[in-house]
């Protein structure tokens, strides 16, 4: 009996001890579709132009207020066009 009761003990103590999971982060909500992609892209643009060196995606969230999805959006945008390219982690100008 004495061993029943301790290894229900330790299984009480062992859920005790379990974390629960971090809630996922929020991401902002944007409208996706073509006129809202190519207004990002244009202030991803114009950030990089007016920097004139490569830029990280947290440095062009900075500079232009926008949100990192919105940056991402308009990055994309440039890529496929081929006014972008990447360049150690950033992007620069084409």
């Amino acid at each position: 009996m004495a061993e029943k009761k301790a290894t229900t003990r330790r299984t009480a103590s062992k859920t005790a001890t379990v974390k629960k999971a971090a809630a996922p982060k929020k991401m902002a909500e944007i409208l996706v579709d073509a006129e809202n992609a190519g207004f990002r892209a244009g202030d991803v643009y114009q950030a990089l132009s007016a920097a004139g060196t490569a830029q990280s995606v947290s440095e062009l969230c900075k500079a232009t207020g926008k949100s990192e999805t919105e940056i991402l959006l308009g990055i994309g945008w440039l890529l496929k066009e081929g006014k972008i390219k990447g360049e150690e982690g950033k992007v620069v100008l084409a």
